[in-house]
């Protein structure tokens, strides 16, 4: 069946397009303009004037709604089911650290939902291989230093779904362990580390690609120390993580590293179950969290537990209080996390070959509809 998109303002990586138009075929986009009269189809949607933008894809995220993504398959489905509706169509799932048993059981969880659900990009490890300063809302129980035999396990645990996993590179093993996992096709990304500048240029060098959420557990930036985040900065090869809820980053500051990395940053959510839902207190992985005013904090402690974010609300943000030009914003949501994967091939624009994902926002950037491989999350009504 097609389904056409009319009236809309189209915005993506390559820009905006007024009264745009988009023809979908089943999962694919067929065909996409802004001049002359749209094609038949078997539907019409009549976007109104509103945003049409690609759907969003969320690097690293642990849950939503309520649910947890460290639980069983029935919790991971109802918390990506939350950020679904505030426009987030692929994600990849993300652990803390944990015993061993329960990582493996966990990855070959999600790589079994994988199988069924083509929304679900894989897995990302961000524990076991943390440094025990830098841990935040870790366990330091499960932390290990990287191992040749464990690391294996946790590959084949989760059958060619495991996209990335996180490390601190002083660890000993670490470097190590980044040729293993680059070998592999699996992403690293360097965080909750004590790295300094070298340190973390050499992970890079390696084949790290990632830098876990920019100048949160890691040593910020010093004028005789510049540290992890300015030798992401000045790697054109590194995707920089940031989450832009307005408490664990200074939108200032937040618009400071889309000036300084253009093109090259991620809008992640790292959020927890509490992401979509209410305050009150809740579990990230075998830790106790307590969230007051939507922010998330180790129960008893000032430690920031994740984040209670959606990715529609990264949006607001950076436009609203961080000043990104809307095209720059869109673009951290939807191609730089794709490239990140290698996935920018098949998602991130609005037009002919990729895949219809697609969100309606308003012109306050709130969702009124998404539609993921061509199906509708959340219909839109005009």
């Amino acid at each position: 069946m097609t389904i056409l998109f009319e009236h809309a303002r189209k915005l993506d990586a390559a820009g905006q397009v007024d009264d745009f138009w988009m023809l979908v075929d089943g999962d694919t986009i067929l065909a996409s303009g802004g001049d002359g009269m749209p094609p038949d189809a078997d539907e019409t949607v009549d976007v109104g004037g509103h945003w049409l933008v690609p759907g969003f894809i969320d690097l690293h995220g642990h849950g939503g709604g309520g649910h947890s993504y460290d639980d069983a398959a029935e919790e991971i489905a109802a918390g990506l089911a939350t950020h679904r509706a505030h426009g987030t169509t692929r994600s990849v799932v993300s652990l803390v650290a944990n015993p061993l048993p329960r990582l493996l059981e966990s990855l070959a969880t999600i790589a079994d939902l994988a199988d069924t659900d083509p929304l679900i990009l894989g897995s990302h490890l961000e524990g076991p291989f943390l440094s025990q300063p830098r841990r935040g809302a870790h366990n330091p129980a499960y932390l290990l230093e990287p191992q040749p035999l464990e690391v294996e396990e946790l590959i084949g645990a989760a059958r060619d779904t495991l996209r990335q996993v996180t490390i601190a590179p002083e660890l000993p093993g670490a470097l190590e362990t980044i040729d293993v996992l680059v070998e592999a096709g699996i992403a690293v990304s360097v965080g909750h580390t004590e790295a300094d500048f070298d340190q973390a240029r050499e992970a890079f060098d390696r084949g790290a690609r990632i830098l876990s959420h920019a100048f949160n557990a890691m040593p910020g930036i010093h004028h005789r120390a510049p540290g992890p985040v300015v030798a992401a900065f000045e790697d054109e090869r590194v995707t920089i993580e940031l989450i832009l809820d307005g408490l664990h980053v200074h939108p200032d500051v937040a618009g400071m590293t889309f000036r300084s990395a253009p093109g090259r940053i991620a809008l992640i959510t790292d959020s927890m179950a509490a992401a979509g839902s209410v305050d009150g207190d809740y579990q990230l992985g075998s830790l106790n969290v307590t969230v007051r005013d939507g922010l998330a904090v180790l129960s008893g402690t000032n430690t920031i537990a994740g984040s209670t974010l959606t990715q529609d609300a990264a949006l607001r943000c950076a436009v609203e209080q961080a000043g990104v030009h809307p095209i720059a914003a869109i673009t951290a949501l939807t191609l730089t996390p794709a490239r990140t994967l290698g996935l920018e091939h098949a998602f991130g624009y609005l037009k002919a070959g990729f895949t219809a994902d697609a969100v309606i926002l308003d012109n306050g950037f709130n969702v009124r509809g998404v539609w993921a491989a061509g199906a509708p999350l959340l219909p839109f009504a005009a």
